[in-house]
């Protein structure tokens, strides 16, 4: 099966019409303002038509809890965006004050392959100083951790990623930032392979784990706004049990 084929029956059978007012549902997106060349479109924009409060709204009514958006980039056009659960980040005892330590849902723009990214992301900063922003060092109540420990034969990490990346077309990335392995339907094999790439990353380097569903330009060209939306909403469900298994404090639909 195609990926759009996959991706778009995860879509609603039925269009919403724009009834909601100034409410973000995103009725009100347009595809242009993922920008191959630029990156993400969020300035110049009426707040309900940002997705940053887009996809806020949707995480928030889909499990009743507050999100907060976090990014990099300026400006007019964001490469990465990420929402962050505040029940999970509020219970570390240590890094409660960070981003960084959590797991979050994301969307991101690969300008040189012209792929628009949705999914779940994991990160580690330095695991030794210098600290070079505050926070930014592992501590022990990081969600890292967690995704390390589920690194293992059988475990319920590896048959969810097996899921993802096998049957739906995801792809896995890890390692440090700069010199990430990638892992699709073809070359994943096991949790094993990502265990393996860690050994490479010194305890200095910033480490991060994806595990998304790309969206070629040309996908994303053939979509409404709003049904970019809800394929992008249905990733982040589908991705929802690889959060829960990392996370301090799961989700769960309304909350």
């Amino acid at each position: 099966m195609k990926k759009t084929a996959s991706i778009k029956s995860w879509l609603p059978l039925a269009r919403r019409a724009a009834t909601a007012g100034e409410l973000p549902t995103g009725v009100a997106f347009r595809p242009e303002w993922i920008d191959f060349e630029r990156g993400i479109r969020v300035g110049n924009l009426e707040p309900h038509e940002r997705v940053t409060q887009i996809f806020k709204y949707h995480l928030e009514q889909r499990h009743g809890q507050p999100f907060t958006c976090d990014r990099w980039g300026r400006g007019v056009f964001w490469q990465w965006i990420c929402w962050v659960p505040r029940k999970n980040r509020d219970a570390k005892p240590v890094s409660h004050d960070v981003n960084w330590s959590c797991a979050k849902f994301f969307i991101s723009v690969h300008q040189d392959a012209r792929v628009f990214k949705a999914g779940a992301q994991v990160e580690r900063g330095p695991a030794e100083g210098p600290e070079e922003f505050p926070g930014c060092v592992l501590k022990r109540d990081w969600d890292w951790h967690r995704l390390v420990a589920g690194l293992r034969a059988g475990s319920e990490l590896e048959r969810e990623l097996l899921r993802l990346i096998r049957k739906d077309g995801f792809i896995a990335q890890i390692g440090d930032w700069e010199r990430m392995q990638v892992f699709d339907a073809q070359t994943f094999r096991s949790v094993a392979q990502l265990r393996d790439a860690l050994k490479k990353v010194g305890r200095r380097d910033w480490v991060g784990f994806q595990v998304y569903y790309p969206f070629p330009e040309k996908e994303v060209r053939g979509m409404t706004g709003y049904e970019l939306v809800q394929a992008v909403a249905a990733v982040f469900d589908e991705t929802t049990p690889v959060m829960n298994i990392v996370m301090q404090v799961p989700l769960r639909v309304g909350g």
